[in-house]
């Protein structure tokens, strides 16, 4: 992750290696809802390793002889990792699923539904991710900071892998938007110009971090809900604060578009610096309004059943993020590396 964007605790001293085989690095998936047993999609449970969502999608889409667009998936997972996840295709395909190969993959479980699958249709990912290579002491250390994490939750940061390698995404994005440059591919220009935003909302989530506000309720913060995702305008500080300290509600940030909600008051003028700091117009988003309508993200994340148990010279870390929650934000919180998680 760029130096622009800080952790939330002091730097950390421990420093181990993430993902040093595959089976280091395991996550699953929690639909949203599971197979109904009747409609006209097949879910598929697949568990991939050393393979990406895409590459099983398209051996998927050649050996069901449907267009890759057919598949759904509620979300990407990691290539260097061991996970599970649901896909849905065409029930009227099945047929030809009983000779699908693919190495590294294979089908776990299957379900008829009544809807395809689609990007978001989740409620999170639980991750079991070891941390090898660490010196005597270390577990100690990572296990006090996951005691804090507990209690205050961590940036809701972006990943980096939004933004590609060298943050290339993130600049071809830019150009998109101020008209220097023209893409014609879809899903990639979806990409590029999320990018854009992922940045501007990282920037502003470091500012609140690095003026102390991570944690407070400021007057004219959009607010979410942390159980409906629900949002109110903070009008009352003292009274939002408390149920900010009891995780019930978190500041949220903006994902910039002509759609978006506005902060106001202290939160609205950062956000605002935030963009003008960036050589970019609220004008800009509405360039491709369709890709770009903006809303809002919670700047917190809280880490669900987070656990730290050492091993000789490991840590075996276990929690549940809710969807759209990266792992980099909790492991940079905890070990001096940055993994592209």
């Amino acid at each position: 992750m760029p130096d622009r964007w800080p952790t939330l605790l002091d730097p950390p001293t421990a420093a181990g290696t993430i993902r040093k085989e595959p089976d280091d690095f395991q996550v699953e998936e929690i639909p949203a809802y599971l197979p109904a047993g009747h409609g006209s999609h097949l879910f598929l449970l697949v568990e991939k390793k050393l393979r990406t969502t895409d590459e099983v999608i398209r051996a998927l889409a050649k050996q069901l002889r449907i267009p890759a667009g057919q598949i759904g998936c509620a979300g990407l997972k990691d290539r260097l990792a061991l996970t599970r996840q649901w896909l849905s295709v065409p029930a009227a395909a099945r047929g030809r699923l009983d000779s699908f190969r693919l190495e590294g993959a294979s089908i776990l479980e299957t379900g008829l539904h009544t809807n395809k699958l689609k990007t978001g249709h989740l409620k999170g990912n639980r991750f079991c991710i070891r941390i090898a290579d660490l010196e005597p002491g270390d577990g100690d250390e990572i296990a006090r900071r996951c005691t804090i994490i507990r209690e205050k939750g961590v940036p809701n940061y972006f990943g980096p892998q939004r933004f590609g390698r060298d943050g290339r995404n993130e600049i071809v994005g830019r150009d998109l938007l101020t008209g220097e440059s023209t893409h014609h591919d879809k899903r990639k220009l979806r990409l590029l110009l999320s990018a854009v935003q992922s940045g501007l909302f990282n920037d502003l989530l470091a500012r609140r971090i690095s003026i102390g506000m991570f944690h407070q309720a400021l007057s004219g913060d959009v607010m979410i809900k942390a159980e409906t995702g629900g949002r109110f305008l903070c009008e009352d500080p003292e009274v939002d604060q408390p149920r900010m300290d009891a995780g019930e509600i978190h500041p949220s940030g903006p994902i910039f578009g002509p759609k978006m909600q506005a902060a106001g008051g202290e939160p609205g003028d950062m956000e605002r610096e935030v963009l003008n700091a960036s050589g970019l117009t609220a004008a800009a988003f509405t360039r491709f309004p369709k890709l770009t309508r903006g809303t809002r993200r919670s700047l917190r994340l809280m880490p669900e059943n987070l656990k730290a148990e050492p091993e000789e010279t490991s840590v075996l870390l276990s929690f549940t993020l809710t969807s759209g929650g990266y792992a980099t934000s909790v492991i940079r919180e905890l070990v001096g590396s940055d993994p592209d998680t």
